[in-house]
């Protein structure tokens, strides 16, 4: 039997009608403009969308812009939540990069609500759908080094990053909004498989991804490596239980705060060091020594900003260890070092540690499901959530160092 259009139409409509219970079916709402595949569970995209811009040291304002339309390599990002991290405390107090009017937020996440016709797969080949949850990684720029081809070849620290970018006519060009707009030419990541709190830890987390396979270059951190961690806020933290998820026990935390030294030994350190309670660098390494039975450390990983923590760090390792230095995100001014007694004489192996390459930011991911199935209590560093209009709030509980890691999330979700 042959079928024509009008009785397709037809039937089409009775099964609609029957559905309804008789009310005619409501029309499709257009979610978005351009040549793009739209959709998600959370309802049609509104026109406009808010940020919270910094507008003057010190001062966030929710301001409201309109969603650019997408070209055919865009996503549209609704954002769930983002950390906020000592690199947006530093921007919030001094505008050290210069880039007041902005909007601020790099450690975020969100969910797909609408993308270019051309966007199918994620910087990892893993397929790309409306509803899918992301993070983003940097922006490329015209630079042979960081591409997706040689992953290893160079960090990211060049790059830009959404949450640092100046101004302009999108304006969602953070993670401390309603959405965001990814441009073409980002590196976008799937991570579905990861709930919101791990999400947001994801840039942090690469970071000591990072930090940890520089330190393997040196041949020194191995199993059964004597470690001290020096720093136990957000960075800190997150590198011990690095070190733990590896099968590395052996590990002395040092810093100086009680409540941050209990959470380190939940993160995996065995022993703990409160540099309080020692005057002078003689007794806080014979300290370090003794939670080690006796011993100096094989590795170290600085993880303060502190010139002082630096030049302290070197007297914690033995003839012949190694030592990661990862806490100067910023310039935090020079350290004194004696560099006969604390590098030539001991023939300390020295590295550097700055952000991430993209393969560690894909490393990441596996780390965090590994540092969850073990009981690391990961999540757990999110001790404040704030919502967007309380940015202000959110930065201020940061430079006060209360809590542990500070994040906006999205009331909405």
């Amino acid at each position: 039997m042959t079928i024509n259009e009008n009785e397709i139409a037809s039937l089409v409509q009775q099964v609609l009608k029957e559905m309804t219970g008789g009310a005619p079916a409501a029309a499709p709402q257009k979610k978005c403009g351009g040549n793009c595949s739209c959709g998600g569970a959370k309802g049609a995209i509104p026109k406009t969308a808010r940020v919270a811009m910094m507008t003057a040291l010190k001062k966030f304002e929710i301001q409201e812009y309109p969603i650019p339309e997408l070209g055919d390599d865009d996503i549209l990002v609704k954002v769930e939540g983002c950390g906020v991290c000592g690199t947006d405390a530093h921007e919030y107090k001094n505008d050290p990069f210069s880039l007041i009017p902005v909007v601020l937020g790099h450690e975020g996440t969100g969910e797909i609500v609408a993308m270019g016709k051309n966007v199918k797969k994620d910087s990892a080949g893993k397929p790309l759908n409306i509803g899918d949850k992301v993070v983003t990684c940097m922006i490329f720029k015209d630079n042979p080094d960081i591409t997706m081809f040689d992953l290893n070849k160079q960090n990211v620290g060049g790059a830009d990053v959404y949450g640092l970018l100046p101004d302009d006519d999108i304006h969602l060009n953070g993670w401390y909004s309603d959405y965001i707009f990814i441009r073409g030419g980002s590196t976008v990541f799937n991570v579905s498989d990861l709930d919101l709190d791990s999400r947001i830890l994801i840039e942090p987390c690469a970071v000591l991804v990072h930090a940890v396979e520089r330190a393997k270059l040196t041949n020194i951190l191995r199993f059964n490596s004597r470690v001290v961690v020096q720093g136990c806020g957000p960075i800190g933290l997150i590198c011990i239980a690095v070190l733990r998820t590896m099968g590395i026990e052996n590990i002395v935390a040092v810093d100086g705060n009680e409540q941050r030294l209990e959470f380190a030994k939940r993160m995996g350190a065995n022993q703990t060091v409160n540099f309080m309670n020692h005057k002078g660098i003689d007794a806080l390494t014979g300290a370090v020594e003794n939670a080690f039975g006796g011993y100096l450390a094989d590795f170290a990983f600085q993880c303060t900003g502190s010139p002082v923590a630096h030049s302290n760090i070197y007297k914690f390792i033995r003839n012949g260890g190694g030592l990661c230095e990862l806490g100067f995100f910023i310039n935090g001014g020079d350290a004194t070092i004696n560099p006969h007694f604390d590098l030539c004489s001991k023939e300390i192996t020295l590295v550097g540690s700055w952000v991430y390459t993209l393969r560690d930011y894909a490393t990441t991911f596996d780390f965090l499901k590994r540092a969850n199935a073990i009981g690391l209590p990961i999540k757990e560093l999110i001790t404040h959530k704030f919502g967007l209009d309380e940015m202000n709030e959110a930065l201020e509980t940061n430079l006060a160092q209360k809590g542990l890691k500070i994040a906006y999330v999205n009331k909405e979700f």
